[in-house]
């Protein structure tokens, strides 16, 4: 599994929709304007989060995105699925090929890492993110720049 910059802000976005899309659509504007993300980015991710079925926009005044499934069941996995180019991290490898060391060592890493993601739902990275804001009562958050908006 690749953990790229576009997987983090998307993860990024939908734990700030996650946490303030309670009370109804959340717009992009208030995202990026949350979590410090260009709207033309965002746009651009929201748009193949959508396609994967992670989110639902609706229009008009009062208009915004929602999570289209509960927090509780959709992974981050799925998130850096939806917006990242299908180009797997492990090498495939080919019949009577030796693999050093280091690959079988990466291999492993990597399905560790997509396992661990994919066990991991959206409402429990939330959990994670306040239990560490309430016991470290400091500035670090999840990703870069994630905060929950004051609303």
């Amino acid at each position: 599994m690749r953990l790229t910059t576009k997987g983090r802000y998307a993860v990024t976005a939908m734990l700030d929709l996650a946490l303030n899309g309670s009370q109804g659509p959340v717009t992009l504007a208030d995202i990026s304007e949350n979590q410090s993300i260009s709207l033309s980015y965002l746009e651009q991710l929201f748009a193949r989060l959508r396609n994967h079925g992670l989110v639902t926009g609706m229009r008009g005044p009062g208009g915004g995105y929602c999570l289209r499934r509960p927090a509780t069941e959709i992974t981050i996995a799925e998130i850096l699925s939806a917006v990242d180019d299908a180009m797997p991290a492990r090498r495939e490898r080919i019949p009577g090929e030796e693999w050093p060391q280091s690959v079988i060592m990466w291999n492993q890493l990597s399905s560790r890492i997509y396992d661990y993601l994919n066990d991991l739902t959206l409402a429990e990275a939330v959990n994670q993110n306040s239990e560490t804001k309430d016991s470290e009562k400091d500035d670090r958050n999840f990703g870069s720049g994630f905060q929950q908006s004051a609303a």
